[in-house]
């Protein structure tokens, strides 16, 4: 079995407010907290709520297939964020992990061409990325299972096909 970085339910809850703490030391107040899905839902509720921030979206974008498998490229799925509503706003872009960077890249470029003023932040960044985030709690070079997603849906589990993702 691989070496796996297993993030639990209380040290989120230590990343988000150490994420947040980060985020208010470095002076950036974002209008608009904005989640990757799926993946940055969690983080992108509990940073909104460690920085008070009330407005918040999701852009829909679908990479990680499983395990370790991946789409070809990164694809926006329905039903799409109004990006227009962002020009000459801040943003904060939020993910679970930025791997390859590629899902967190497509993400901050949408934002970025409509005008948005976007900085990203993740719970885990790894060597491998191609864009750095601008915030994140711990580097690693593993595969993450975290607490929301390390079991696979229930769907899964009854047919006895657990996967994470």
């Amino acid at each position: 079995m691989t070496a796996r970085e297993q993030l639990t339910w209380e040290a989120f809850g230590d990343a988000s407010r150490d994420l947040s703490r980060t985020i208010v030391a470095d002076g950036f107040v974002p209008d608009v907290v904005v989640a990757i899905a799926r993946g940055g839902l969690l983080p992108a509720g509990a940073i909104a709520y460690g920085l008070g921030a009330k407005n918040c979206g999701a852009i829909n974008i679908e990479f990680y297939t499983g395990v370790g498998t991946v789409l070809d490229s990164p694809v926006v799925l329905p039903p799409a964020l109004d990006l227009g509503a962002l020009a000459g706003r801040r943003v904060l872009l939020v993910d679970d992990v930025a791997d390859s960077g590629r899902t967190l890249d497509l993400a901050v470029r949408l934002l970025e061409e409509r005008g948005a003023d976007v900085r990203s932040a993740v719970i885990y960044t790894k060597p491998t990325t191609i864009i750095e985030p601008d915030y994140w709690w711990k580097a690693t070079d593993l595969w993450i299972d975290f607490p929301w997603s390390w079991q696979g849906s229930v769907i899964e589990q009854d047919a006895g096909t657990v996967g994470a993702g």
